[in-house]
């Protein structure tokens, strides 16, 4: 999935889907939303409002920002994905979230069209984004985000230190689909899966990333059955240890 986002299914990019093996039954939309980020709202208002299509790459985002002095996206730094496919995933980090920020945004769905919502009109929430009364498929066409002005040096050391952080816990480089499982209320999915074993936990070529448990890395030549295999043994397993029931942040399709 490459340049677009459906509020209930995916982020584009393809970075959160685990299709399921053989042919699988979806239509793919690629518009090339791709309008570089602008700032709307200038200097010396309390925020800046900045405006981007969905379709340009959340980093190059980020990296944008930063170099303007604009914060509130920092701790997004080497998530993968659109911006669209971020603001339908409510895509977070290290404290930052897209829904946060977010100001309003341009959507098309089936039922209403295109239209311009504001943050207000929206049930935004831990890893969800949704539009009351939208049946299904959304597409994020372009995002405004209002942030806070501070120095660019220390929103850059802030993302130098964040990505180290990430590339001394987390498998950045390895082919994933991000995290497998969102975090439980007041908990951590990566902890309760290794406390459940499944820290390089491996079945043919999937594995339960060894360096953080909730990402699952396809060694070469794996297959979604064997992804999904032991995902439900994971979420027995967890269920077995303390009575958590591990919800999927990946999603899987069809």
């Amino acid at each position: 999935m490459k340049n677009w986002a459906a509020g209930r299914w995916f982020w584009a990019g393809g970075s959160n889907l685990l299709a399921r093996d053989g042919e699988v039954p979806l239509v793919l939309v690629r518009p090339r939303l791709t309008a570089e980020p602008v700032i709307l709202r200038e200097r010396p208002v309390e925020k800046i409002r900045v405006r981007v299509g969905g379709g340009v790459k959340l980093q190059r985002l980020v990296a944008w920002l930063a170099t303007q002095g604009l914060s509130g996206l920092a701790g997004l730094v080497g998530v993968p994905g659109t911006v669209g496919g971020a603001v339908a995933g409510n895509a977070g980090s290290y404290g930052d979230e897209t829904g946060r920020c977010l100001a309003r945004v341009r959507l098309w769905t089936p039922e209403g069209g295109l239209v311009w919502v504001g943050r207000e009109d929206l049930d935004i929430g831990y890893r969800r984004f949704a539009l009351p009364g939208a049946a299904g498929l959304l597409l994020v066409l372009e995002a405004e985000f209002d942030c806070e002005v501070r120095e660019p040096i220390a929103i850059r050391q802030e993302m130098i230190a964040n990505l180290k952080k990430k590339r001394a816990s987390q498998p950045i480089t390895a082919a994933t689909a991000g995290c497998v499982f969102k975090n439980p209320p007041g908990g951590a999915a990566w902890k309760l899966l290794a406390e459940a074993g499944f820290a390089g936990k491996r079945l043919g070529n999937m594995e339960f990333s060894g360096l953080h448990a909730n990402f699952l890395v396809n060694l070469g030549g794996g297959t979604s059955d064997a992804a999904l295999t032991l995902i439900e043994r994971a979420q027995e397993a967890v269920r077995e240890l303390c009575g958590h029931e591990l919800e999927l942040e990946v999603k899987v399709v069809p």
